[in-house]
């Protein structure tokens, strides 16, 4: 189990603040997830904490460990990551996509062996996908593809999972199955930090919400706590009444009669 840890983030573009004093940790078994609207700072948070924007001030720090001394492969080894979009050039089989994970720790010239190969068949049968071992990656659906994606950053063994937006352009019941896989990679052990649009999403799958706006956290903390109404109106400019179901064991946003603000955002 790793523990990433964020004090003081702060980042800039030529200039210009997109990042401003973020501060969040996330051991081992939680998922934090990250809300706010487009452009506060998400992606450029998840590329420092990935350590391809290496000019930021702060720390970034796994197991105590500050990721500044960490050359590209040692980094992959701590730290997987799960884009939103991916679309190969070639078309490759799922079990070459899954395939490339391993290359942080086997070597990157280096052609992958039989036990790369068998990690590579666990993680697919992990994530459910086993059978699609074969099939070409660019014809898969897009849930699938997003599997296959976990397959592949389960390969690196790295303990720690960034997923930008991982349910974003799935249909709902793809949506569920890579939430539950989300899920359950934390329980064993797994430290992820992901983005969503969906409050939703934070109540049912989070042990703690980061807020952004504006390169700045709002709120940071269990959800029941830090995500209300209020906040959700601060961050989207909409209106919505949160209700407890099941006996407190599920929260909804439902939108009340005065959603949008006539000068819409």
């Amino acid at each position: 189990m790793s523990t990433i840890t964020v004090s003081g983030l702060s980042f800039s573009y030529r200039g210009r603040p997109v990042l401003k004093d973020v501060s969040f940790t996330v051991p081992g078994g939680e998922v934090l997830c990250v809300l706010g609207p487009n452009g506060v700072g998400k992606s450029t948070l998840f590329r420092c904490m990935l350590g391809l924007l290496p000019g930021y001030e702060g720390e970034i720090d796994i197991d105590g460990r500050s990721i500044r001394g960490m050359d590209a492969r040692t980094l992959a080894k701590r730290v997987a990551y799960v884009p939103q979009f991916h679309t190969p050039v070639f078309g490759y089989t799922v079990l070459d996509i899954v395939l490339m994970g391993t290359a942080a720790r086997a070597g990157f010239l280096r052609s992958p062996g039989g036990q790369e190969r068998k990690t590579a068949a666990e993680m697919l049968e992990r994530v459910g996908i086993a059978h699609l071992a074969e099939r070409d990656y660019t014809t898969l659906s897009g849930g699938e593809r997003h599997l296959a994606l976990i397959a592949r950053a389960l390969t690196q063994q790295a303990g720690i999972l960034i997923m930008d937006e991982p349910t974003a352009n799935l249909d709902y019941g793809n949506q569920l199955r890579i939430l539950d896989q989300v899920q359950s990679l934390a329980h064993s052990g797994y430290s992820v930090v992901l983005s969503t649009h969906h409050p939703e999403q934070a109540f049912l799958y989070a042990g703690k919400m980061l807020a952004l706006l504006d390169g700045r956290v709002l709120r940071c903390g269990a959800p029941e706590q830090e995500l209300s109404s209020e906040l959700i109106y601060e961050l989207y400019g909409v209106r919505v009444d949160i209700e407890t179901l099941r006996e407190g064991r599920m929260r909804v946003c439902i939108p009340n009669s005065h959603t949008v603000e006539p000068d819409l955002k």
